[in-house]
């Protein structure tokens, strides 16, 4: 097992590496930059280590600086979180030649699924579903404009290097479509350094629902079930659940062989998800992977007892997965509560924490970096807290969000939490009823 761990990151994220890390008597390192030396992922950290200027590019994503803090505290192993440098083949690499063991995928890998077209054309090869689309990268619009065509409009036009939203565009008719495919294009050069694009049939108002994996260097995986995050902005998720209200017994367990068979079939090893796109005849066509521990990791874990960091750790040290698969035995809901404001459409909001209070209780979990008298800065994510509920159903978890939302108290910045409270009482959510449609519907009404 390791000895030291440096987490790369920063926020909420490393603060629960490091609590995991404490529990399995493993010391930590935790770097920061100028603009987070107030954080609580310092404060909790064995060792800390300033990595540069507030700008994240000079800091939390300077390869150089972090490799350097992790020799000079003898750290053996990098954890780096989600976002910043967590697919970062490179940085993948250049760990394994510092033998600094990368708690995450082989940089072989993050190319290998990272990569959009690529990794369609992997699972295709696996038996996985995929979307009717081109056939990897698309040389020319006339070329985009043949295979449109051939499987029919409408058609979502995507950055091979995509995330985020970046270098994607709903193409519904041929009219128009040359400047969706130039301006997506500018984009993903932008976004991404790299324009090439690939294409898929639109999977009209679908569920996104993905399954967590784990697996081992031995080439054994075993899947923990599904989450729903159906609720989205701007390709963003808002919120997600598990189980699914949109869920049968023989879909998820359909869904589960899938995940399991891909990571198996590109032999990965660590914690991953495998996310699909179901359409409304519960049809499911694979859509990425992520290689990397997700923001809503939480979850998976409090439905099944089950601590992924922890899990994520031991892989990494060579410990087998059990092959044994988990299904939900509760039902837990997570906010995402970011520093914006929901009535001036989610517009930032960083500034100083006046006064704050916490929800707590019974079947209530927060997962933040955040205090009264903390300065939110400007210069990251804006996400700032994950508020998680779990209960013996869905009806009961979303009652114990609600009472949890108005417990909830964080003054002197805007945050989103009206939006979800009057999301909790919104008669399509409370049902079930919705897809990745459902905030181009939804009006947040002024209180």
């Amino acid at each position: 097992m390791f000895k030291k761990i440096l987490i790369a990151n920063r926020g909420e994220i490393a603060l629960r590496i490091i609590r995991t890390c404490k529990e399995m008597g493993i010391k930590t390192v935790a770097v920061y930059s100028l603009a987070d030396q107030e954080s609580l992922h310092v404060k909790f950290a064995d060792e800390a280590v300033c990595i540069g200027p507030a700008n994240s590019a000079e800091s939390y994503l300077k390869i150089p600086n972090i490799i350097a803090a992790a020799e000079i505290t003898n750290a053996d192993a990098i954890h780096p979180g989600y976002g910043f440098l967590s697919e970062n083949s490179r940085f993948s690499k250049i760990c394994e030649e510092h033998k600094i063991k990368f708690i995450g995928a082989s940089a072989e890998m993050i190319d290998r699924m990272g990569d959009k077209a690529s990794a369609i054309a992997t699972m295709k090869e696996a038996g996985v579903p995929t979307i009717p689309g081109s056939e990897g990268i698309i040389e020319s619009f006339s070329e985009a404009k043949k295979i449109a065509k051939k499987i029919g409009y409408p058609v979502m036009i995507k950055a091979t290097a995509g995330g985020g939203g970046k270098g994607m565009r709903a193409v519904w008719k041929e009219e128009g479509f040359e400047d969706l495919w130039e301006s997506a294009k500018q984009e993903a050069l932008a976004s991404f350094a790299n324009d090439e694009m690939y294409m898929e049939k639109l999977v009209e108002n679908p569920r996104h629902i993905e399954i967590q994996i784990v697996a081992d260097k031995y080439g054994k995986a075993s899947h923990l079930s599904e989450r729903d995050c159906s609720i989205q902005r701007r390709h963003q998720k808002l919120t997600e659940e598990t189980p699914s209200p949109f869920m049968t017994d023989k879909l998820r367990e359909r869904m589960g062989e899938a995940a399991v068979r891909a990571s198996e079939y590109i032999k990965y090893e660590g914690a991953g998800t495998i996310e699909f796109l179901v359409d409304k005849n519960r049809n499911f066509y694979f859509m990425e992977m992520n290689t990397r521990i997700q923001v809503e990791h939480p979850i998976t874990e409090q439905v099944i007892d089950y601590d992924l960091i922890k899990e994520q750790i031991k892989v990494a040290a060579g410990v087998r997965v059990s092959g044994k698969h988990y299904f939900p035995k509760l039902h837990s809901i997570e906010c995402r509560i970011n520093a914006e404001d929901p009535y001036k459409d989610f517009r930032p909001s960083p500034g100083k924490i006046t006064n704050l209070h916490l929800p707590g209780g019974h079947g209530v979990r927060l997962d933040t970096h955040v205090y009264s008298g903390y300065v939110i800065p400007s210069n990251y994510d804006s996400m700032i807290a994950k508020l998680i509920v779990t209960a013996q159903n869905r009806e009961e978890a979303i009652q114990k969000m609600r009472r949890a939302l108005d417990e909830f108290v964080i003054e002197g910045i805007k945050t989103t939490i009206p939006f979800h409270r009057q999301l909790m009482d919104d008669p399509n959510y409370i049902a079930g009823n919705y897809t990745t449609k459902f905030m181009e519907e939804f009006k947040i009404k002024e209180v």
